[in-house]
């Protein structure tokens, strides 16, 4: 058994790393708020342009960010991960996922990553990089997503990729996040079968349709690419928070676990002592 010196110190130790994963859970969770806040705040004015879109798609108009390359010669994986750990298996399934969807890829494909963590593990893999952005911050900007949203739209553009995805952790709560395979370009919309009675929105176009779609693609794909950095921001905050929640309640467990050893160990050195002062003065006798 540890003597109760030992024990002192395990219980110090732990009751130590038990502020220091406190202090990174209120943290975390003050982050979370404003990333929930801002995936809220993206969310609408992206659905809305994209429903513009499927409007004057639906119209007959084309442009070249929305129409699918014959044959497919190279393909583009934007992946979206973290810079840091201490967020539980967020890296760990993140990359899993990755992994399982290049070894269904069936075209040639090179990455383009975005977080530390997610470069590391890209690197030991071996994987085509062609590159990779770190420290992203707690809190993605705008200017940031639509300078990896200009740059993927030039490289799709130029014929260098024909086909541009990403990978991300899409938000559902504090608590869960979902992986996601999502094709960035071409763009794509599902256009809507009209019935009866069914809403049609009568939209008043000008100068004309092909000029105004041609304006909105590259601030949809911002937009767009806007709304999935808060998204993975707000479900790494959201794991990190979680699993310091978890660490700071199996911390608490085990400072319950070694204060009773240590007043095991206590009562255990008293009765040795009783015993031995009852047998010396027996032995007096």
């Amino acid at each position: 058994m540890p003597s109760t010196r030992d024990l002192k110190r395990r219980i110090k130790s732990v009751k130590s790393t038990q502020q220091i994963t406190k202090a990174m859970k209120m943290v975390s969770a003050a982050k979370l708020r404003r990333a929930q806040s801002a995936v809220h705040a993206v969310r609408p004015y992206a659905h809305k342009m994209e429903s513009v879109i499927k409007h004057i798609a639906e119209g007959g108009v084309e442009h070249e960010l929305m129409q699918p390359r014959k044959q497919i010669n190279k393909v583009a994986y934007v992946l979206v991960g973290a810079d840091r750990e201490l967020c539980g298996g967020f890296n760990g399934n993140l990359h899993r996922f990755t992994e399982q969807t290049l070894q269904q890829a069936e075209h040639p494909y090179e990455m383009i990553v975005l977080g530390r963590r997610a470069r590391d593990f890209c690197q030991r893999k071996g994987w085509p990089l062609i590159h990779a952005s770190t420290q992203i911050g707690d809190n993605p900007t705008f200017a940031q997503a639509r300078l990896l949203s200009e740059r993927l739209r030039q490289l799709y553009l130029d014929h260098e990729y024909d086909e541009i995805y990403i990978i991300y952790a899409e938000f559902k709560s504090a608590m869960s996040h979902a992986h996601k395979l999502k094709l960035l370009l071409p763009v794509t919309v599902e256009l809507e079968e009209h019935h009866e009675g069914m809403y049609v929105p009568d939209y008043i176009l000008e100068p004309n349709p092909a000029d105004l779609l041609a304006a909105l693609l590259p601030q949809y794909l911002g937009y767009g690419v806007h709304c999935i950095l808060q998204e993975a921001k707000a479900s790494e905050h959201g794991a990190r928070m979680t699993a310091m929640s978890s660490a700071t309640d199996n911390a608490a467990e085990m400072i319950g676990k070694l204060t009773l050893s240590l007043n095991r160990a206590r009562q255990a050195a008293i009765t040795t002592e009783i015993t031995e002062i009852v047998s010396g003065a027996a032995a007096l006798e």
